[in-house]
């Protein structure tokens, strides 16, 4: 699979909400960078902050621009989460390095806190 197939389907996964699967195509010693929040590393890591992520009704990465050259993947994303009837989105851009056996080894998003905490305050508002 080329490194685009494989960001491809580990976006798939997440959305599907199944980090296990997601993780298969991770090295052990992934690092994923979630700027600017803390750096996790390894499958594990992944999962636990993820899990949070994925613990909502729906998730949805819509990938809004994309280009990969070589073993590097850059997105521009809209990452949604709904929550009952809410949705809350993120724009992020993300980076993504496959080595040459088809494992993703770093994974670093790029989004804005300030974004985050107003749209979680506007979920947790129309929840009451």
């Amino acid at each position: 699979m080329s490194a685009e197939a494989v960001v491809g389907e580990f976006i798939r996964r997440i959305e599907a909400k199944d980090l296990d699967a997601a993780c298969e195509l991770v090295t052990p010693d992934v690092e994923y960078d979630n700027v600017p929040m803390d750096t996790a590393y390894g499958p594990e890591g992944i999962k636990s902050v993820l899990g949070a992520m994925v613990a909502v009704d729906e998730v949805e990465f819509r990938v809004l621009r994309q280009i990969a050259a070589g073993d590097t993947v850059m997105n521009e994303r809209l990452d949604r989460f709904r929550i009952g009837e809410t949705w809350m989105e993120l724009p992020v851009a993300g980076v993504f390095v496959v080595n040459g056996e088809g494992f993703i080894t770093l994974w670093r998003d790029y989004f804005d806190m300030q974004t985050l905490t107003e749209q979680m305050n506007a979920v947790a508002a129309a929840q009451g």
